[in-house]
């Protein structure tokens, strides 16, 4: 194990489809010497079906219902978890998630996102019928400023300098409450979550 404290042997990272938590979370994994779990892949071999798959089958709500099974049993111990986009509709993960450590939040503006996923294969997005892709932004970005930890500005940043400065974050034996303010363009945003969070549907 890296230098890390034990209570951050588990680590989150929510966001928007296209802000980077599979890669920031890859890149985190190994420099703090954990073992890396993508939600996503993790949904579509348990299905046998890709995201996309899944909702023309089954529906956005069936998605949503996989990941958070898979959420609520998955070992979290010792890892980095990149979770889906959705998970934060889910308030029993949410608060198992941040029961095991921080979840750090990394937020990217929508100009940002909306190239990003544009220029990538499709992907399945669990939202309503009629939703686009701004929509579910706006929907969602409260619930994760709501639930996160750390806030990380990751929009015009490397994915290497986004891992790299969560770990030095986390290499801080502080807790949640004490923790010092941080310059947003740097290190991104320590946050005292409220014990009382809850997530709307």
């Amino acid at each position: 194990m890296a230098d890390l404290p034990p209570r951050y042997n588990t680590i989150s990272l929510i966001g928007m489809p296209g802000a980077g938590k599979s890669t920031v979370g890859v890149l985190l994994a190994k420099l703090a010497g954990l073992a890396f779990n993508d939600t996503d892949l993790a949904i579509q071999v348990a299905a046998g079906a890709t995201l996309q798959e899944i909702i023309d089958s089954r529906g956005h709500l069936a998605l949503r219902a996989i990941e958070q099974d898979i959420l609520l049993s998955v070992p979290l111990e010792n890892s980095v978890i990149a979770t889906g986009g959705s998970v934060v509709y889910s308030d029993a993960v949410m608060q198992r998630l941040r029961g095991a450590g921080p979840v750090i939040y990394l937020k990217v503006d929508l100009d940002t996102l909306s190239r990003r996923v544009a220029a990538a294969p499709p992907r399945g997005i669990a939202s309503g019928a009629g939703m686009g892709y701004a929509d579910v932004f706006h929907e969602r970005t409260p619930l994760y400023e709501r639930f996160a930890d750390i806030i990380v500005e990751s929009s015009h940043r490397d994915p290497q300098q986004v891992a790299l400065d969560i770990y030095t974050q986390l290499q801080r034996p502080i807790g949640r409450k004490t923790c010092p303010d941080m310059s947003a363009a740097d290190t991104g945003h320590y946050r005292d979550p409220a014990p009382a969070d809850k997530a709307g549907p």
